[in-house]
């Protein structure tokens, strides 16, 4: 499942990470920054080549879709609705 959250960036350049994304970081652990035109992915170190294209095809396609949701190309439904149309796919 994906995850997501929002954070802000600090007048100094400091990024939260908020506390339910960061379960399996510990203090001292080191992130890889990579910025690719408007996405910013971390990753930590020791897991730096693993699926990596992966990683920027999915932060591509999470782009792209809130560029869809900001023109209102995507249907508002209740959750009950939702888990309906999931189980005809």
């Amino acid at each position: 499942m994906i995850d997501i959250s929002i954070t802000k960036i600090s007048s100094k350049g400091q990024v939260v990470i908020p506390q339910e994304m960061r379960t399996d970081l510990k203090e001292g652990d080191k992130l890889i920054v990579i910025k690719s035109d408007n996405r910013i992915i971390l990753k930590k170190m020791k897991n730096f080549e693993k699926n990596l294209e992966e990683d920027l095809e999915f932060a591509r396609r999470t782009e792209e879709a809130w560029k869809r949701y900001g023109k209102g190309e995507f249907t508002s439904m209740k959750a009950k609705d939702f888990l309906k149309e999931l189980k005809k796919w």
